[in-house]
């Protein structure tokens, strides 16, 4: 018999410490580890955690197998590892009902459990009775599930296993926007049950998304049915979420070492090597102690100041737990591991040497990883005094199997017995290296022949829709239809992936279904949904920034290949050319660069080698999946209202059942014609003549339907009525309407008994003289009457109040009337299908949102994802009566989800973005540009391209300047509005300090008098005023009043304000308490600490009047750096600033100021100069704020001459 080999002998010593501290655990049954000889029950995370020794250990037998039986060692640990990732198996495929209801709800009472009895596979505590929502428990196993299988081990055995899986990746695909209990199941940190988004859950999910991709479960035995499918543009939205997020670890914890999972091992799922640096050196500086890494600050689990009794923390007791929280040797195995796969080998030295002097040796040789290290009771006050000085001792679980398996493992990759890529067979550890420069395929597609030949004749030569067959086309939504069939599966009652958009990573794929190859157009050229696609530059705008999204995020083999229409709405109006704006485009991308990424374009045939193709082998006739089986899911996806595309998208003599299928989906979305045109030669008087507003045509329907309306108008800050036309005004006081008789003036046609007559109200339709006439009579009809009344127009039945508006809007998007559009677009309460995922991307981004004008019972919050239907019901509530506004929220909604993506930067140091406030600025910027009236300028801004409105907004975050011009292009006799188009400024004639400020808008044609001096004032000042001020006028003023309406703080406000309760009782601001007793349950650096503050600050109604507070504040917060112990008790803000309005007040009047120069603003009593000066100089803002704090605080300050500086 040969003799053992040294490296044998090692591997058997491993062997028996795997036995006798992780396997004797297994349940022989299920397979499932339990926590410990007196834990029956096995959690999800413990036990994967657990296994890898197993797994690892398996391996290292076989590959360095010295006889037979070393082979067979091998065999039976792997057999080990699949019996127990069964085990789990079955444990979830129970609970399969929860995972089709978490689908749709992703409420945390429909999730998966986190812990199973592990002698039954049954559920051990109620749905309510844990923090089951753990999202990184089920990424993590799906991620080794793919690692394993990619390993060679065979863990799933059937096709019905495989769509359960399938499931379980739409389960995980929404971790961006799920708040989970978390990685330590607690969710925030008081212990009180609250979920919290958490970076560790979505770094796992992307993680397991990426690894389990185009996998086949059945390993080298499968083929395509076997494959499991992730959609690209998931995965993208954790990875910004993640980037954005790291290295916090959520709202209520700054810094956690859990987070070293996902940086380093098993997830990697960070890609930037200096966010995996920064985050690792925060949880070295901050968590690490001599025994190992605390969890996060303040953690009071197991500590001796932990009261047992209770399972929730009270917020004020956090403080308890700061220097004294446990440490976890776990951590240091992650670091271990992490430095042998970056093969540092210093680092691998100093941590094999630490765990070498924490971990327990038994008698009996076994060497065992102890949980947690804690402070002995009698030592606590000491600790506290000096952190890391006491001796700890070992309190917990011995040994912690998660911790146990993670150093055997690192052993074995220490000795060399694995190597790293063996434990990463996906190559996961390669994801922070080089990424080459993507370039995207373009290719330019014409919809029709005529339309081909138009660009022929400009010398552009691309092909039709039809000429590029056997290859298909179609639009976005019908891939989101085919996806809808993916993992379905009857006899688990499983239903395929939720109904969601497809984004642009998933749309510059190939497809190849039953045999054909399918490419598919992007959503944003798809003008079914949403009234953007009608807007020709905005949809060039999306272009660009949809191009530089595949430049940085594209991840497959293969160029993403972009199938660009060209569709009969990109016309110029009479369509006879192209529009200019998209003939530009497709001469940028011939040169081969557009909006800074690489494109070649080309023809589809051409990129059928280069492009990344899936097979979607779901779909095919073999399968038992019907197309047809329940046509009513299907067709009546969100999408199916309005729209056609054209007949060349599809087939038309070949019926075979997919044909039938996309033929189906489309048809259901053709529009039918039968409004009358306007009639341009009406003898009557028209029914509405210009200046009527829906205030009035409300009060008549209410007439009609016996209620009295009064008329409401909505109050400060600035008055907006709840109408729509003229009388809409976003900025100066409300007109009162006058008791006048309105029916005489509105001609509404009476029956016998008096009250309206739909039926000729009907008849009216064909005599209005414009489209906005018709849109306010189907307006009163699709109040009175509800949207389904059948209106009989012509005779014809079927044509409901709905059909009609549906084909007026489209007749205004030809005619690009935005005002109009969006008025039927609030009538029809449409909403941006896109809508949930962009209000998830600005929430996701620690940015809360609220809609409606402040205060608040009327401004509604924001701060967790909400389902599409709630937020639309949310945003149409907060805008009151005024449906233009609801929908123009949506709009901004959008883009600023569109530059939280492209352009994070402009969003630094703003926590909560109030759409209210912003479209109020908005208008104010446009009354002050053009010199109008409020009433005018608010017209103008609903009147403004997508295009247009998307510029002003990113003027208004970066604080560009720009000039606002009335275009003179003919417009459309129905159209009311004057046409308007916004363009940068140059640089020239704007000093540095201009520019940064948010300043001067120069308006190219000067209209009428002065503007009012402020919002609420509604005089306009004399024009002594003007000339003193001289040209700066209203900059500071107006750079308060935008900073304060998208509450902009300077950097690190919210760190400074922590700082100074720690040395008072609180501030008090408008009237409202900040108490200093938030500082015991945050930590200086915590969202939920910024949160709170700016919460406070929101309930300042006058944006202007809020920055002036912050100015305050923050020369307050210079004196947390003198050496003062306390500053007294509550500090009032408000008095500091009123006190420096009167010393302000009292040097101008000793200047012999007089008149306008000291008009106060009436809402807060604050001069309007004062506003508009200068925070710097020696009559700044600053300079008088600093006198009024010394008056106020003169008690308390430091008695030397210094102080005053």
């Amino acid at each position: 018999m040969r003799s053992r080999s040294n490296s044998g002998v090692r591997l058997d010593g491993y062997a028996r410490l795997v036995q006798r501290t992780i396997l004797c655990h297994q349940n022989p049954v299920t397979g499932l580890l339990s926590a410990g000889a007196d834990h029956k029950d096995a959690w999800v995370r413990d036990n994967i955690y657990s296994i890898l020794a197993v797994w690892g250990l398996g391996m290292a037998y076989r590959k360095n197998a010295d006889r037979d039986e070393d082979k067979a060692k091998a065999y039976e640990l792997e057999q080990n590892v699949v019996k127990l990732m069964r085990g789990l198996l079955q444990c979830m495929m129970r609970q399969v009902d929860k995972v089709e209801k978490f689908k749709r709800t992703q409420s945390t009472k429909d999730c998966l459990h986190a812990k199973y009895n592990s002698a039954t596979c049954a559920t051990v505590v109620g749905d309510d009775q844990w923090g089951h929502l753990q999202v990184d428990a089920t990424s993590l196993y799906l991620l080794f599930l793919a690692q394993m299988t990619a390993s060679g081990l065979r863990i799933i055995f059937t096709l019905d296993e495989v769509t359960f899986i399938q499931n379980l990746v739409f389960y995980i695909e929404a971790a961006y926007k799920v708040a989970d209990y978390g990685i330590w199941e607690r969710g925030d940190k008081t212990n009180q049950g609250i979920p919290e988004l958490n970076a560790s859950s979505v770094g796992m999910a992307k993680a397991a998304l990426e690894a389990i991709d185009e996998l086949d479960l059945f390993g080298a035995h499968g083929g395509h049915k076997s494959v499991i499918h992730v959609l690209p543009d998931e995965v993208e939205h954790c990875q910004s979420i993640l980037y954005s997020m790291l290295p916090r670890a959520s709202t209520s914890k700054e810094i956690d070492a859990g987070l070293l999972s996902i940086i380093s091992y098993p997830a990697f799922a960070v890609e930037d090597v200096n966010l995996v640096n920064v985050t690792k050196s925060e949880i070295i500086s901050k968590l690490q102690g001599r025994y190992g890494c605390c969890r996060f600050l303040r953690d009071g689990y197991k500590t001796p100041r932990e009261d047992p009794s209770r399972l929730h923390y009270d917020p004020a007791e956090l403080k308890l737990f700061e220097n004294i929280e446990c440490e976890w040797p776990v951590f240091w195995t992650y670091f271990l591991i992490d430095g042998i796969f970056n093969e540092d080998k210093i680092q691998v030295q100093e941590y094999r040497e630490a765990l070498e002097g924490i971990l327990i040796r038994e008698k009996n040789g076994l060497v065992l990883m102890p949980e947690l290290y804690a402070v002995p009771p009698e030592k606590v006050d000491e600790e506290y005094e000096n952190p890391h000085s006491v001796d700890r001792v070992p309190v917990g679980k011995l040994p912690h199997l998660w911790g146990q398996s993670l150093y055997v493992l690192s052993c074995l990759l220490a000795e060399g017995f694995l190597a790293a890529g063996e434990i990463d067979p996906l190559n996961r550890r390669f994801s922070t290296g080089f990424k080459p420069d993507v370039v995207v395929q373009v290719t330019v597609l014409a919809e029709s022949n005529q339309i081909k030949n138009l660009l022929q004749d400009r010398g552009i030569n691309v092909q039709s829709i039809a000429d590029i067959h056997p290859l298909r086309v179609q639009p976005a939504r019908i891939l989101s239809n085919l996806y809808t069939m993916l993992g379905r599966n009857k006899n688990m009652k499983l239903s395929g992936r939720p109904h969601r958009h497809i984004g642009v990573l998933g749309t510059s794929k190939l497809y190849v279904i039953r045999n054909q190859i399918f490419a598919f157009t992007p959503q944003f050229t798809d003008q079914h949904h949403f009234y953007l696609a009608l807007d020709n530059q905005m949809i060039v705008e999306m272009l660009k920034t949809e191009l530089a999204y595949l430049t940085s995020c594209w991840r497959m083999t293969g160029r993403p290949t972009l199938t660009f229409p060209i569709t009969h709405t990109m016309l110029v109006d009479d369509g006879t050319d192209i529009h200019p704006a998209v003939l530009a485009t497709i001469r940028k991308l011939e040169d081969g660069y557009f909006g800074g990424a690489r494109v070649k374009i080309g023809k589809l045939s051409e990129f059928l080698t280069t492009s990344f193709h899936t097979y979607l082998s779901f779909l095919d006739p073999d399968c038992d999946l019907k197309l047809f089986d329940d046509r009513n899911d299907s067709c009546n996806s969100p999408d199916s209202e309005y729209g056609d595309y054209p007949a060349d998208f599809c087939e038309k003599d070949s019926q075979d059942e997919l044909d039938q299928y996309i033929n189906d989906v489309l048809q259901s979305t053709a529009l039918k014609s039968y409004l009358p045109p306007t009639s341009k030669t009406t003898t009557e008087a028209p029914v509405f003549s210009a200046n009527h507003s829906t205030e009035e045509i409300l009060s008549i329907m209410a007439k009609t339907k016996g209620l009295e309306v009064p008329a409401v108008s909505m109050s400060l800050p600035t008055k907006v009525l709840n109408t729509h036309r003229k009388s809409l005004n976003l900025v100066d006081n409300p007109h009162f309407f006058g008791t006048k008789d309105h029916e005489n003036v509105l001609h509404l046609p009476k029956d016998a008994h008096g009250d309206l007559d739909c039926r000729k109200l009907v008849d009216q339709l064909k005599e209005c003289p414009t489209l906005h006439d018709q849109a306010d009579i189907l307006y009163i009809l699709h109040i009175l009457k509800g949207a389904d009344w059948d209106t009989e127009l012509d005779g014809q039945y079927g044509v409901t109040v709905h059909c009609l508006l549906n084909e007026l809007y489209r007749k205004a998007g030809l005619n690009q009337e935005w005002g109009l559009i969006r008025y039927i677009s609030g009538i029809l309460k449409k909403r941006v299908e896109v809508l949930a995922e962009a209000c998830t991307d600005l929430l996701s981004h620690h940015k809360q949102l609220t809609v409606g004008l402040p205060p608040e019972p009327r401004e509604k919050i924001i701060t967790t994802p909400l389902p599409p239907e709630e937020l639309t019901d949310l945003i149409y509530e907060a805008s009151g009566q005024d449906i233009s506004i609801a929908v123009l929220t949506q709009e901004i909604i959008m883009y600023l989800a569109m530059y939280v993506r492209s352009q994070p930067s402009l969003f630094v140091e703003m926590l909560r973005l109030r759409i209210g406030l912003i479209i109020q600025v908005m208008a104010t910027e446009l009354a002050r540009s053009l010199k109008c009236s409020g009433e005018e300028a608010s017209e103008s801004l609903m009147n403004l391209s997508p295009f247009d409105m998307k510029s002003l907004l990113h003027h208004i975050l970066s604080g560009k300047e720009f000039g606002v011009e009335r275009s003179l292009r003919p417009v459309d006799s129905s159209s009311s509005s004057p046409a308007i188009s916004i363009h940068e400024m140059g640089h020239s004639g704007a000093t540095k300090t201009e520019r940064s400020g948010i300043t001067k808008l120069k308006s190219e044609m000067k209209q009428r008098g002065s503007t009012p001096s402020s919002p609420t004032s509604s005089s306009p000042t004399g024009s002594s005023g003007d000339m003193s001020w001289g040209d700066r006028k209203g900059q500071w003023l107006r750079r308060r009043r935008l900073d304060g309406a998208i509450n902009r703080v300077p950097v690190g406000f919210y760190e400074k304000v922590w700082k100074i309760l720690q040395k008072c009782h609180g501030l008090s601001i408008d009237g409202y308490v900040l108490p200093s007793s938030t500082t015991r349950e945050m930590t200086p650096c915590e969202i939920k600490f910024a949160v709170h503050v700016e919460s406070v600050l929101n309930h300042v109604p006058q944006p202007e009047y809020r920055q002036l507070l912050v100015e305050a504040i923050l020369v307050l917060t210079f004196l947390s750096d003198i050496e003062v112990n306390s500053i007294g008790g509550i500090i009032h803000v408000d008095r500091i600033v009123h006190m420096a309005n009167d010393l302000f007040l009292q040097e101008l009047k000793s200047f012999g100021a007089t008149g306008s120069i000291l008009e106060k603003d009436a809402a807060t009593g604050i001069c309007h100069f004062f506003y508009d000066s200068a925070p710097s100089g020696a009559y700044g803002t600053m300079t008088y704020l600093t006198k009024a704090i010394i008056i106020y605080l003169h008690d308390f300050l430091p008695s030397t001459g210094c102080a005053m500086q």
